[in-house]
């Protein structure tokens, strides 16, 4: 990292205006004494909830010059030494000589480019009167390495791609319950929703625009977050994984079919880089597993996992094309918003099918795209009442997208899919 360089950024920064971004319904506390981490895949909007809290910031009189936005990925900054992170701070009291006193706010973009980054914000937070922000495209990066570090003095929020009601914001539809013509138009915003998915700039791009940008997506996330990464060497193979988990989602991972299968298309694989793969998959953010429920520990690790995808749009980057189930896409869809307002979800197999149970068997979610169908309806029932035996406690839910005349009277647990999603609290990531 060359002083030169980085006076030459430090100045821009706080010269230049801040681009435009639309508001997200997660904001970031200013000055809670906490490190404040920010984790979630790439381009899901985490930059701009940067933005946002430095607007914040200016709004209540503080100086430009005393915030310093850095992103690790700049290659003006690269190579970037752990021991000349000491460069920032130096430098910027010889650019603005006005910061030499006074709070300071850093704000650390994709802080995994920089080797050992989590013991210089440890020193700086005890040496220095600075807040701290800091974000990365990998959650054990943060979820880990940040909490170890500075133990309990930080903490750490998920960002994900838009949920379907940021979704509705960004484009501009108001939702009005109990307005037909309304409701009308959120319906065929929702099938949009499906199709692209929730990343800001796909939301807010040309039609003809979004595959490309989202090809895109799919391209760095491989190759940046996967392949350099973890120093893959068969590129190929994680490619085809990645492709596999893209062109399944909402489906039953397991491991020794997968290693047979890829072992049929000729590739040289162990089970051991099959979970390896599912693990830096997990890691870089774009999948879920979700366990089975199940008493044993034991039991649960020796069943197949429910894998879920970051976003519905990246489906269609992987080439999945008509291939694609709308069903399971809803059901992801469905998953991501549960994710959001908390961590842990699991699924139930065996007398009647759960797609979805929280961690305290609270709340059960069972998804289908449609119930007019005469056998999808007798499926569902038999599920739901399953569900209502398992677990006596929890609410069930019936989620659905096209529906029978009687399914109010039938299912009275039942709703459209694209209204619950607008009816839940608030989707932000908690910490």
């Amino acid at each position: 990292m060359n002083s030169d360089s980085l006076k030459y950024v430090l100045r821009e920064f706080a010269d230049r205006s801040l681009p435009e971004s639309r508001p997200r319904e997660l904001s970031l506390p200013t000055d809670s004494g906490k490190v404040i981490g920010l984790s979630g895949v790439r381009r899901c909007g985490k930059t701009f909830l940067f933005f946002d809290t430095i607007r914040q910031l200016v709004a209540g009189g503080v100086d430009r010059r005393r915030i310093v936005y850095l992103n690790f990925e700049d290659d003006r900054l690269q190579p970037v030494q752990a021991a000349e992170f000491d460069l920032v701070l130096r430098c910027l009291r010889e650019v603005f000589p006005e910061a030499a006193t006074g709070r300071l706010y850093l704000f650390l973009d994709e802080v995994q480019s920089a080797p050992s980054w989590e013991r210089w914000v440890r020193r700086l937070c005890d040496t220095e009167d600075v807040s701290v922000f800091v974000t990365g495209s990998s959650s054990r990066l943060l979820t880990r390495d940040l909490s170890s570090a500075m133990r309990g003095r930080s903490v750490t929020y998920e960002v994900f791609p838009l949920g379907f009601r940021e979704f509705l914001a960004f484009r501009g539809v108001r939702y009005e319950a109990y307005n037909a013509r309304s409701e009308s138009r959120a319906r065929a915003a929702f099938e949009d929703y499906l199709r692209w998915g929730g990343f800001p700039e796909v939301v807010l791009a040309e039609p003809a625009m979004r595959p490309l940008i989202l090809e895109e997506y799919g391209s760095v996330m491989l190759h940046r977050d996967l392949v350099e990464r973890n120093a893959i060497r068969n590129e190929a193979l994680m490619r085809a994984f990645l492709r596999h988990c893209f062109r399944n989602t909402a489906s039953l991972l397991s491991v020794s079919k997968l290693h047979r299968d890829f072992q049929s298309q000729g590739y040289e694989i162990s089970k051991n880089t099959v979970f390896e793969y599912a693990r830096m998959l997990e890691d870089a953010g774009l999948i879920f597993l979700l366990p089975r429920h199940e008493e044993s520990v034991r039991k649960q690790a020796r069943n197949p996992r429910k894998l879920h995808v970051i976003d519905p749009g990246l489906i269609g980057a992987f080439k999945a094309g008509a291939e694609r189930d709308v069903g399971h896409i809803l059901e992801t869809a469905v998953f991501l918003e549960c994710r959001r307002r908390a961590r842990e979800w699991h699924y139930h197999a065996g007398d009647g099918e759960l797609d979805l149970c929280d961690a305290e068997d609270r709340l059960f979610i069972n998804i289908c795209w449609n119930l007019s169908d005469f056998s999808t309806a007798e499926r569902e029932a038999a599920a739901m009442a399953a569900g209502a035996r398992l677990l006596p406690k929890a609410k069930g839910v019936l989620l659905y997208h096209e529906h029978a005349p009687d399914t109010a009277k039938r299912f009275p647990e039942a709703q459209p899919a694209w209204r619950w999603l607008l009816e839940q609290g608030k989707g932000e990531s908690h910490p």
